[in-house]
């Protein structure tokens, strides 16, 4: 196994078997991405004043180039996770479905939030570069004009009808669109 390890045991001594057992879900997790920076796992054991089964937490803390994974078995109680062994295994379950969808998404397999949505250029602050647009659905999404398709910021006007899709992350000014297109006086969309 070629990724850095660290593995910590909290309110119990150390297991070589779970340990083992951690370094057999990581090298698993290396078959579906071959580029982890580094993987941090924290086992602890349950307070003993608990009144009901002693759930075991497990916690997983994986880098991999430009993103982090963390998961936590802190979720609504599974009786399972009174066993250690079956508290890890899934924990790194969880880790192995994000870390798939992580991979899909880098080859474009699955895309977020990239459906064109519809709707009128609110306002326009032309001299300054940006400009709101009034969304289909009632809200307001700003838009800058490096976002605008085919240099046409300059040609917009108020109330023309746009699609646009919305980035992944807001912007200081809340939803922005990363792609915004004018649609012809009959509304045929250029399908992105």
């Amino acid at each position: 196994m070629q990724l850095p390890l660290e593995v910590t045991f909290r309110g119990m001594d150390h297991s070589d078997a779970v340990e083992a057992d951690v370094r057999r879900q990581a090298e698993k997790l290396e078959h579906h991405f071959g580029r982890i920076v580094s993987c941090r796992v924290v086992i602890e054991a349950p307070h003993r004043h608990s009144r009901k089964g002693r759930l075991y937490r497990v916690s997983v803390d994986l880098k991999i180039p430009g993103h982090e994974i963390a998961v936590t078995n802190a979720g609504p109680e599974n009786h399972a996770h009174e066993d250690m062994h079956v508290a890890v295994r899934d924990v790194f379950d969880a880790v192995r479905r994000q870390l798939q969808d992580f991979a899909r998404r880098g080859q474009g397999s699955i895309k977020a939030k990239e459906t064109p949505m519809h709707g009128k250029i609110a306002r326009l602050f032309a001299d300054e570069g940006y400009g709101f647009i009034s969304a289909s659905d009632g809200g307001e999404v700003y838009f800058h004009r490096n976002a605008v398709a085919d240099g046409g910021f300059e040609s917009l006007k108020r109330d023309d009808e746009v699609r646009f899709v919305v980035a992944e992350k807001e912007g200081e000014k809340g939803i922005q669109a990363s792609t915004v297109k004018l649609i012809g006086k009959h509304h045929l969309a250029d399908r992105t």
